[in-house]
């Protein structure tokens, strides 16, 4: 008997980093931690530390560049 070969698509490689730092909401946006806080916060102004708390949703270009490195179950 001939067998046909299989055609598959190759597992992708997810980056852990992203599983640790972003998370994808109910409507598929990517959110992630504010930026700039890790250090330097005296030299900031009180109203740039208020409005870094918390999180924010990602810019549509680069959600797109996380979601590809993002496992298949967290992608959304």
């Amino acid at each position: 008997m001939y067998k046909l070969p299989t055609i598959f698509m190759p597992k992708l490689k997810t980056k852990s980093s992203v599983k640790k730092r972003f998370k994808i909401s109910a409507k598929g946006k990517v959110i992630m931690s504010q930026s700039g806080k890790r250090h330097g916060m005296i030299k900031r102004t009180n109203s740039q530390i208020r409005k870094q708390r918390g999180t924010t949703v990602m810019s549509k270009q680069d959600a797109k560049i996380v979601k590809l490195f993002m496992s298949y179950n967290l992608r959304g």
